[in-house]
């Protein structure tokens, strides 16, 4: 397993070749692997550990949306505040539907790295 100072130098690297949308985009996309790998096993701690990450991903994506630094329209951020609180509701279900959240995150990695933005949920 890769450890967190690994992780930290390896997004440093990647942060001079890539925009901050496409990295943006791909945290998205790494906390959705491991909701993928949560829901086609059953180790309970890892679905517990992939619910904790995109938990904290939302968490902070939503206080970006909030910041007065924030370039997006007003609409649009409170849009997508919306979505995460949607998204924190179904985490915070005692079954939470893995497929939803899976299928969020894609939409937003996807709009992220300005690639087309699936109708399907």
């Amino acid at each position: 397993m890769v450890g967190m100072n690994d992780a930290v130098r390896a997004y440093a690297a990647a942060a001079t070749h890539r925009g901050a949308r496409e990295q943006e985009a791909d945290v998205f996309r790494l906390v959705n692997a491991a909701l993928r790998r949560a829901r086609a096993g059953d180790d309970k701690m890892a679905r517990i550990r992939a619910l904790a990450d995109n938990d904290l991903l939302w968490l902070t994506f939503m206080d970006m949306m909030r910041s007065s630094s924030c370039v997006l329209p007003k609409s649009l951020r409170v849009s997508l505040i919306n979505v995460g609180q949607t998204v924190q509701r179904e985490i915070r279900r005692e079954s939470a539907d893995l497929d939803f959240l899976i299928a969020v995150n894609e939409n937003i990695a996807s709009g992220l790295a300005g690639e087309a933005v699936s109708a399907q949920p």
